[in-house]
């Protein structure tokens, strides 16, 4: 069924506007032209209309309607232009099909993973779950990065610059999540993680420092103080003690000054991931150390080199002088981090939130409004995991990112008590519409099967309904679809697929493919229906097609009676084919007398006793005879076109043939039989 094109609610009858239609993943947008009469005429196709699967979708529809929009180009105002819609337009990317593809792998490794396991063992298990997802997205960045490069076409660099940006926030935000309620890190280790995640995402100064250190003479570099703050404000102090050695080798007169800094730097605490020191020994350590440093400040050791100071004010955590190098830290996590790093380094997981919001606040300074990603990690270090998920849905481009976060966080047994209103919970809602974009794709529905085998509540009905949809475009497409339905038992899919490739066979005039098509699907009318093409096709050309397939029909000819006459039918040729003559004439009889045979076809098989009847030696019985004889009589007499029949001269001579070789036949036998008992 399809629906005519619908227009938007409430806008100006006497006006353009939009108008639009539903398909299963996408939606036509067209504008419609209006004409001297008051009536609307639009270009806009008409599409079956879909399920609403709720407000995702609709979401993702006006995003990809605005991106649609965007990049159409300049027109007239004259003209009207059709927008394809696509419900999830990332997938027919071809550079993210890695992400998916590998991703899938993943996801099903973590729905067979052992339950049993728990504790440490669980959780080191769901970490390296983890990674593995961070993997495929990095992995995919750079194969992204590498097509930006490597393409000529501006607007296509600028497709895969975007999607490098998204795919690197994604990371951002995977890595954060996997830190804070996959691993779900304690005081202390908590810190350590954070870096990691500052340094793997923040300010990569690898470049810089390739520069700096491959100059003549590092210490006179423009950038080399730039190189050292960095390090200092990334907790990098190994790195940074090395390029401030160059500096004081250039500098003896500073050398003082340097072996003060560089034993602060040695000597400062940081928590350790082995549990070989307690949180309170290492605040009384981190204490003195600090105490020490404020000390070398206040004695004006470093007041000579404003560099050096300012690293000492760094390493006491001075706000002030961490925000003079804002342009070194980009960003206001990157500042959050290095701020725990100098004033509070055992901070507790539920403190960040707290730390998190001053820390953007001080960084942004009223400057600028924070961007969603900003909102997303600030979610994040608020632990609270549903807005993480709701911001995400609606930030990102696509349906991959919140489906599979969300899945691993519920293995976590972190989103047990969340159902949705309407009955699924939270991870089986965004699986159904993750899956449900790949069903769109020609090629990646079948990750899609997957995921909906997974989703316990409604993925079968989910599964039934797009598995209808996918276009049966090959012989080899439809087996794999059929393959699926038969393993899940879903038996009227499997009907309805072979259905259609049978009736798309027979008018292709493909008899054996379409009877084939027809058995798998039980289909006895059908059967019937190309049964009798095969016996038409016999009658016009005298010979069968598709020899093979009857000739191993089997149990499957009991599917309709006129399959069961084609089986027999052969049969009885094959059986002539070997001069089994007795044997073919009983099947011949009991195909004529079982009324299997269609009467249009009796004279055929009558036709077929004639040889028979003139071989030397008797095949039939008076009995069988007497049957041929009652048969042809009954074709005769109780044919409708009775006048017809008779006015055809060769239908005529069929029969006084018949009659004259049956009165032949019979004087035969009579005259056998008769001397078979006077002997």
């Amino acid at each position: 069924d399809t629906v005519p094109p619908q227009v938007v609610p409430g806008a100006d009858p006497s006006a353009r506007q939009l108008c639009f239609a539903w398909g299963p993943a996408e939606v036509l947008v067209c504008e419609t032209l209006f004409g001297r009469a008051g009536g609307s005429r639009s270009r806009c196709l008409s599409l079956s209309p879909s399920r609403s699967r709720g407000e995702g979708g609709a979401g993702a529809a006006a995003r990809a309607l605005t991106d649609s929009v965007a990049g159409t180009g300049e027109g007239t105002q004259s003209s009207s232009r059709v927008f394809v819609v696509r419900r999830d337009q990332d997938i027919y990317i071809q550079t993210l099909r890695k992400l998916f593809n590998e991703s899938h792998g993943i996801f099903m490794g973590l729905q067979r993973s052992e339950e049993e396991l728990t504790g440490k063992s669980r959780k080191a298990q769901l970490v390296q779950v983890s990674k593995n997802y961070r993997s495929v997205i990095r992995a995919c960045m750079e194969d992204m990065h590498q097509a930006a490069v490597s393409t000529r076409d501006p607007v296509l660099q600028g497709q895969y610059s975007t999607q490098v940006s998204i795919l690197s926030a994604m990371e951002l935000i995977w890595n954060l999540c996997e830190i804070l309620f996959v691993e779900a890190a304690a005081a202390g280790p908590l810190l350590l993680r954070l870096l990691d995640w500052v340094r793997l995402h923040v300010c990569d100064v690898d470049s810089m420092v390739r520069e700096v250190l491959s100059s003549e003479n590092p210490s006179k570099h423009k950038l080399f103080w730039n190189v050292v703050d960095v390090f200092v404000l990334q907790g990098r102090m190994d790195e940074a003690r090395h390029l401030l050695s160059k500096e004081a080798s250039a500098n003896p007169t500073s050398m003082n000054m340097y072996k003060i800094l560089d034993d602060l730097m040695k000597k400062m605490p940081v928590p350790s991931l082995g549990n070989t020191q307690t949180l309170t020994e290492l605040e009384l350590k981190w204490q003195h150390w600090h105490e020490e440093c404020q000390r070398y400040l206040q004695d004006g050791t470093f007041a000579s080199n404003p560099h050096m100071e300012s690293i000492c004010k760094i390493l006491l955590g001075d706000e002030d002088a961490i925000l003079e190098k804002k342009e070194l830290m980009t960003t206001w996590y990157h500042f959050l981090v290095t701020r725990l790093l100098y004033s509070h380094p055992t901070v507790k997981p539920m403190e960040l939130r707290f730390y998190a919001q001053s820390s953007m606040d001080l960084f942004l300074g009223g400057e600028s409004s924070p961007e969603p990603l900003d909102m997303i990690l600030m979610a994040a270090f608020e632990f609270e995991m549903h807005q993480v998920i709701k911001e995400c849905s609606i930030v990102l481009s696509n349906w991959w990112f919140v489906a599979h976060l969300t899945d691993l966080l519920d293995h976590c047994k972190l989103l047990q008590s969340h159902n949705l209103y309407f009955g699924s919970n939270m991870r089986e809602f965004l699986l159904l519409e993750y899956a449900s974009g790949l069903f769109s794709h020609h090629s990646l529905w079948q990750l899609g099967v997957d995921y909906f085998d997974h989703c316990p509540e409604y993925g079968r009905v989910y599964l039934e309904l797009h598995i209808e949809r996918i276009p049966l475009s090959t012989e080899q497409k439809a087996l794999k679809v059929l393959r699926i339905c038969e393993q899940r038992q879903m038996h009227e899919q499997v009907r309805s697929i072979c259905k259609i490739m049978a009736m798309k066979a027979l008018r292709n005039n493909r008899l054996g493919s379409a009877l084939s098509w027809s058995i798998r699907a039980k289909d006895a009318a059908f059967a019937t229906l190309i049964s009798d093409r095969f016996l038409k096709d016999y009658c016009e050309r005298g010979c069968f097609s598709d020899l093979d397939l009857i000739d191993n029909l089997g149990p499957s000819m009991l599917l309709s009676d006129r399959l069961t006459f084609l089986g027999k039918y052969r049969e009885f040729h094959r059986l002539y084919g070997e001069k089994r003559f007795p044997e073919a004439a009983r099947l011949l009889l009991t195909l004529m007398t079982a009324h299997i045979a269609p009467c249009s076809f009796w004279m055929t098989l009558l036709t077929d006793a004639l040889p028979l009847l003139e071989q030397k030696e008797v095949i039939f019985s008076a009995e069988q005879t007497y049957e041929l004889m009652r048969c042809l009589e009954d074709l005769t007499a109780g044919n409708p076109d009775k006048q017809k029949f008779q006015d055809d001269d060769v239908e005529t001579t069929k029969v006084e043939m018949l009659r004259l070789a049956l009165a032949r036949n019979l004087a035969r036998v009579i005259v056998k039989e008769g001397t078979v008992e006077g002997s």
